[in-house]
């Protein structure tokens, strides 16, 4: 896989995770946890693929194949990173709204 094809690849499922996030937040909003916890649980796949591609570029580099530093890929390392907070911090925010309800 191309470094161009590898960074879009961590965009879409990065995009896609912090999508669910920011879905998930919107129904605990309205007090739909269920589905909250749901798109969490789809933010959980993407964030899963996009790990494991990541993953496999790290290893490629820890064995000796050096991969060209690209724009590109800093973005989308980026993008990952930014979803994998956005993700950690959801389950703070939706528990916090969920204690709300409860009290």
């Amino acid at each position: 896989m191309e470094t161009e094809e590898i960074a879009f690849n961590l965009i879409l499922h990065s995009g896609n995770a912090r999508s669910n996030v920011m879905d998930s937040l919107k129904c605990a909003r309205n007090y739909n946890f269920d589905e909250a916890k749901e798109l969490l649980k789809e933010a959980d796949n993407e964030l899963e693929k996009a790990h494991k591609i990541q993953t496999e570029i790290l290893q490629k580099e820890a064995s000796g194949e050096n991969a060209e530093p690209s724009l590109l890929f800093i973005h989308a390392q980026d993008h990952l990173m930014t979803a994998m907070l956005a993700r950690d911090l959801s389950d703070e925010i939706i528990n916090l709204r969920e204690g709300q309800k409860n009290h």
